[in-house]
C-alpha cells in the first residue's frame, strides 16, 4: 500500500504547472471566442439563434470522439494525446480565424459564412478534445486518493483562470484592419507556444504498475469493460454532471444577448460588459475551486449539494432583473453567484466520479466526463430560443433544473456517498450497484 502511495504521488509541480497552462490556455481561446461571438454573429450578418450553435456540431463531436481518446491515451500515452488536442486547437482557432476575416470582408454569403465557421469549429471538436481526458487522467494516476479532491479542483481552476482571462484579453487583440478574426488568430498562436511546451518539457515517464492496478478487487463483479455511460458507479455522476455543464453552458451563451437587450446599446459598445460579466463569474469560479474547497476542505459530497444551491439562488436572481444600467449590475451580481455554485459543482462531480473507480479506469472516468461537459452545447440554442420567448425564462429553468439536482444529491446513494477516503469510495460503489440491483436508479 505504501508503494501505491507514493508512486501516485510522485507529480512534480512543474509538471502540474504545465498540465495547468494547457487547460487553461484552450479555456481562455474557447471563453474569449464566447466573448466576441455576438458581435462577430451581428456584424457579419448571422442570426443569434444560429450565433449560439456555432458550438454545436464542434459539441457533438467531442462527445463522440472523447471516450476514443481516452482509450488511446492509455495506449499511446497521456503526452501525446495531449499534443494532439493541443494541434487540433490550434489549426481550428486559425481556420476560424480566416473565416471570420472573409466575413467581415464580405468575401461569401453570411449563411456560406455560417456553414464554414461551423466546420472550422467542429476541428476542435474532433481533434481538440483528445487532451482532456489525458490530463486528467495524467494527474489522477500521479495524485494520491486523499489528495486528490484538491488537485482536480485545481485542475478546474485552470478552466476558471482562463475564463477570466478570456474575455479580458479578447478586446485587446481586435487590431486594425484584421478586426474581430485577431484574438481567434491570437489564441491559435497561444496554442501553438503550449504545444512546443508540452512537446519539450513535459514528463513522460510511466506511472508504476502497483500505481494502475485497483487497490481493491472490484467490488460484486462490476464490469469494468462496459462502457462508463452505463457504468452504475458513475451514471449518477454523468447525469448530475450533463445537467450542471448543460446549464452553466445555457447561461454562458445567453449571457451576451441578456446585456445587450438590458443597455439597449449596440454589440460594440456592449462588448465591454459582457467581459465584465464573464470575468466577474470567472473570479467567482476561482474563489471556490481555489479559496473555499481548500480553506474548507470540501469533500465532494459537499461539493455536489452546495454547488447546485448557490446556482439555483445565482439563477433566480438573474431571472428576476430588471433592465437598465442597474438591472445589468443585479445580473452580474447574479451571474457570479451562479458561477460560485458551478465552481463547486464541477470538481465535485469531477472528482467523485474519479474516486468511485479504481486507478486503471481514470482515463476511461475521464473521457465519459469530457463528454458530458462536451455535449452539453448541443442545447445551447434552445436556450437562446427560449430568451427570444421570453428573457428570463432560460434562467427560471435553470433555477428550476438546479433545485432537482439538489435533491437528487440528498437523495442518491453514489452522490450521498461521495468522499475522498478509500473506504467511503467502496461504500460509493456497493451503495450504486445495490440500488441498482433492486431495479432503480442511482
Amino acid at each position: 500500500m505504501a508503494s501505491t502511495t507514493a508512486a501516485a504521488s510522485s507529480l512534480p509541480k512543474s509538471s502540474f504547472a504545465i498540465i495547468f497552462a494547457v487547460s487553461a490556455a484552450t479555456a481562455m481561446g474557447n471563453t474569449g471566442l464566447i466573448s466576441v461571438l455576438p458581435a462577430i454573429g451581428r456584424s457579419i450578418g448571422i442570426p443569434d439563434f444560429m450565433v449560439s450553435g456555432i458550438f454545436s456540431l464542434s459539441a457533438l463531436l467531442w462527445a463522440a470522439s472523447s471516450p476514443f481518446w481516452a482509450r488511446a491515451s492509455d495506449r499511446r500515452g497521456r503526452k501525446p494525446l495531449m499534443m494532439i488536442g493541443l494541434s487540433g486547437f490550434m489549426v481550428s482557432m486559425s481556420l476560424c480565424g480566416l473565416v471570420v476575416s472573409a466575413g467581415l470582408n464580405h468575401l461569401a454569403p453570411p449563411m456560406v459564412i455560417f456553414g464554414l465557421f461551423l466546420l472550422a469549429r467542429a476541428l476542435f471538436g474532433l481533434f481538440g478534445a483528445a487532451s482532456n481526458p489525458a490530463t486528467q487522467a495524467y494527474v489522477a494516476e500521479r495524485t494520491p486518493l486523499h489528495a486528490r479532491t484538491q488537485a482536480m479542483a485545481s485542475l478546474a481552476g485552470a478552466f476558471g483562470l482562463g475564463t477570466v482571462i478570456g474575455p479580458f484579453l479578447a478586446p485587446l487583440f481586435v487590431y486594425p484592419k484584421i478586426g474581430l478574426a485577431g484574438p481567434l488568430f491570437t489564441f491559435s498562436l497561444i496554442a501553438m507556444v503550449m504545444l512546443f511546451v508540452v512537446w519539450r518539457f513535459l514528463p513522460d515517464q510511466k506511472v508504476a504498475p502497483e500505481a494502475q492496478r485497483p487497490r481493491r478487487p472490484v467490488v460484486l463483479g462490476a464490469a469494468k469493460e462496459k462502457p462508463m455511460w452505463r457504468d452504475p458507479r458513475i451514471i449518477p455522476f454523468l447525469v448530475y454532471g450533463f445537467i450542471v455543464a448543460t446549464c452553466q453552458t445555457a447561461q454562458q451563451q445567453t449571457l451576451g444577448f441578456l446585456i445587450i437587450d438590458k443597455l439597449g446599446k449596440s454589440p460594440s459598445e456592449v462588448q465591454g460588459y459582457i467581459a465584465t460579466a464573464m470575468m466577474f463569474g470567472a473570479v467567482a469560479g476561482l474563489l471556490a475551486q481555489w479559496g473555499l474547497i481548500r480553506m474548507f476542505e470540501m469533500t465532494p459530497r459537499q461539493l455536489l449539494r452546495w454547488g447546485v444551491g448557490v446556482a439555483a439562488a445565482g439563477n433566480l436572481i438573474v431571472a428576476l432583473s430588471p433592465g437598465g444600467d442597474d438591472g445589468f449590475y443585479i445580473v452580474v451580481a447574479g451571474y457570479a453567484l451562479a458561477s460560485l455554485g458551478f465552481g463547486f459543482a464541477r470538481p465535485g462531480f469531477t472528482a467523485g466520479s474519479s474516486i468511485a473507480v479504481g486507478l486503471d479506469e481514470q482515463a476511461r472516468v475521464a473521457g465519459a466526463i469530457a463528454a458530458v461537459n462536451g455535449v452539453n452545447v448541443v442545447l445551447a440554442p434552445l436556450f437562446v430560443f427560449l430568451y427570444e420567448r421570453f428573457g428570463p425564462l432560460p434562467f427560471l429553468v435553470n433555477t428550476a433544473l438546479m433545485a432537482g439536482l439538489l435533491v437528487y444529491a440528498f437523495r442518491s446513494h453514489a452522490l450521498k456517498n461521495a468522499d475522498p477516503k478509500p473506504a467511503t469510495r467502496e461504500a460509493a460503489t456497493l451503495a450504486t450497484i445495490e440500488k441498482s440491483d433492486e431495479g432503480g436508479t442511482a
